[in-house]
């Protein structure tokens, strides 16, 4: 996450140092972190606002943080969840993951690695909503691996829509051209001697989407890689 992704985050914590140092954290980002103690104030606070992602403790003061899950589920609410938890049995995280949360961190943890797991349930449930994917005039059926811009149909080989979803899912980020061919080629690309080859791909991408009238997002940073901007 970095200041082109800004999230509106609610931390429920019933631990104040662990509360603030985790909003603290996030906040350096740019982020909007909003925090309570206790599951009735969490509930009221998912009544009345829309968040992107909800970090939980599951050991609340006054119930089980698994009635926010169960909120968010009957309310149809669409937050990322991550639980955080001092609770390392089986049976807790597969109850927190079958009734709704997206990813679960045992207590203790690195901030780093809540940050890294905050932004990852992040994107996959933005990539994952109702399996229809919209940036502007480019519509994905995630289902189908379909692409349309402006409700006109493209047809893009598999590396060019994966690597479509890649850079709207970093959208805002500058992305090396050596995190692209691992992402997209994993060990595959040892076999090339350059990458002269995602060049090539992105190329393609780029002009099927200007030709379907799309705007051009895609800019290349001289010396980094490429970024995705909208």
């Amino acid at each position: 996450m970095n200041k082109k992704q800004v999230l509106k985050i609610l931390v429920i914590e019933d631990e104040q140092s662990l509360r603030e140092n985790i909003t603290n954290y996030l906040n350096v980002d740019g982020n909007i972190c909003e925090s309570c103690g206790a599951l009735n104030p969490a509930l009221q606070k998912l009544s009345d606002y829309d968040y992107d992602c909800v970090l939980l403790d599951i050991g609340l003061p006054d119930g089980e943080g698994f009635g926010v899950l169960e909120y968010l589920r009957t309310n149809h609410k669409n937050e990322a969840v991550l639980i955080i938890s001092a609770r390392n049995s089986l049976d807790d995280k597969l109850k927190g993951l079958n009734v709704g949360a997206d990813d679960y961190l045992t207590k203790p943890f690195h901030l780093a690695e809540l940050k890294a797991r905050l932004a990852a349930v992040y994107r996959r449930k933005a990539l994952n909503t109702n399996n229809k994917l919209l940036f502007n005039e480019i519509a994905i059926d995630l289902l189908g691996r379909t692409v349309e811009v402006n409700e006109t149909a493209i047809i893009l080989t598999r590396k060019e829509y994966d690597m479509l979803l890649y850079f709207i899912a970093n959208k805002g980020k500058v992305i090396s051209k050596n995190a692209i061919a691992e992402h997209l080629w994993g060990d595959e690309m040892d076999m090339h001697d350059n990458f002269d080859f995602i060049y090539t791909h992105i190329k393609n991408l780029r002009r099927k989407l200007l030709d379907a009238g799309g705007k051009d997002y895609l800019t290349s940073i001289y010396g980094l890689g490429y970024k995705f901007t909208g």
